[in-house]
């Protein structure tokens, strides 16, 4: 997911989606922004305390500076939502909230450099520089406001018109902010449904362990989900008992139809026969990629033919 230039090297971190979903449902974007601030802030500071495997891997880290902020359990975020992850709305809210840590990421950027300096290479780059941010700034014509909460989509739109103002006046302390990492191990780490951009594999999962034995795990997302589109306690429950039992949710009691899409995963269940078309992968990546400095490293799920 780095993509830069050779000899150099990247400052990598992640932050968990979910903890930004309020108990009301509703997902708190000036929360989101501080931990954007804070976490930019830390990865630069890590830049010149860092140790590198060489002299011209040293060099190039110092003279351009380049972060990689991005995010885990989208797919979980997704869910709890209401929001199928092979839909126009879920594309459209991923790429306003990538929009929005993208945006947030080079703003933070701009405040250190204007306190600090930008990084060397930012003077003799800085025209084409300013020629990308506008880029990104554009890229917001092509997300659905309909689809997004008034506050992330209001979030985004100022927040890159703020970067863009900053970036002119005072320019960047780094020439890149944000990739979209697997966040496998990480993932685990911070108790995340999903890892990445990814959708949830399946709404049971058995991971085998070092010393022996499965572990089960079930989908943390579909108490919040069930609730968030109006069924009853005593339905939820019963649905849930039923995935739990089954492996799959398809056929279980007091289920709509039409709701089957939200818990759709990348794998087929067991007992089950839906899952996540691999174009449904690859429209997701085209949403958030145009906010983002690096790449995206994410696993295309698709049937053997």
């Amino acid at each position: 997911e780095y993509m830069f230039l050779d000899d150099s090297a990247c400052n990598l971190a992640s932050i968990n989606l979910m903890k930004f979903l309020t108990p009301d449902g509703k997902f708190d974007v000036e929360a989101y922004r501080q931990a954007v601030d804070v976490m930019i802030t830390a990865q630069e500071i890590l830049v010149d305390n860092a140790s590198y495997p060489t002299e011209k891997i040293a060099t190039n880290s110092h003279n351009f500076r380049p972060l990689g902020l991005g995010y885990a359990n989208l797919g979980a975020l997704l869910m709890a939502g209401g929001l199928p992850y092979d839909s126009d709305a879920a594309r459209d809210f991923a790429a306003a909230l990538t929009a929005v840590m993208h945006g947030e990421a080079y703003l933070q950027s701009s405040r250190i450099a204007a306190e600090l300096g930008t990084c060397t290479g930012y003077a003799v780059n800085r025209d084409s520089f300013l020629g990308v941010i506008s880029t990104h700034r554009q890229a917001l014509q092509n997300v659905n406001p309909r689809h997004v909460p008034e506050s992330v989509w209001e979030a985004a739109k100022k927040i890159w018109d703020d970067c863009l103002a900053s970036g002119m006046k005072y320019g960047y302390r780094n020439a890149q902010v944000t990739v979209l990492a697997p966040t496998g191990t990480i993932g685990f780490m911070m108790d995340c449904d999903t890892t990445g951009v990814e959708p949830d594999i399946a709404l049971v999962k058995y991971k085998q362990l070092a010393g022996g034995g499965m572990m089960k795990l079930v989908n943390k997302s579909l108490r919040p989900a069930l609730a968030r589109m109006g069924y009853p306690h005593d339905q939820i429950e019963g649905i849930v008992k039923y995935v739990d039992d089954k492996d799959t949710i398809e056929g279980a009691p007091n289920l709509k139809n039409e709701h089957l899409p939200v818990f759709d995963c990348a794998f087929k269940p067991k007992n089950g026969s839906r899952y996540i078309s691999y174009k449904a992968h690859l429209k997701m990546m085209s949403a958030v990629q145009s906010f983002l400095s690096g790449a995206i490293s994410k696993t295309i799920n698709m049937p053997t033919d």
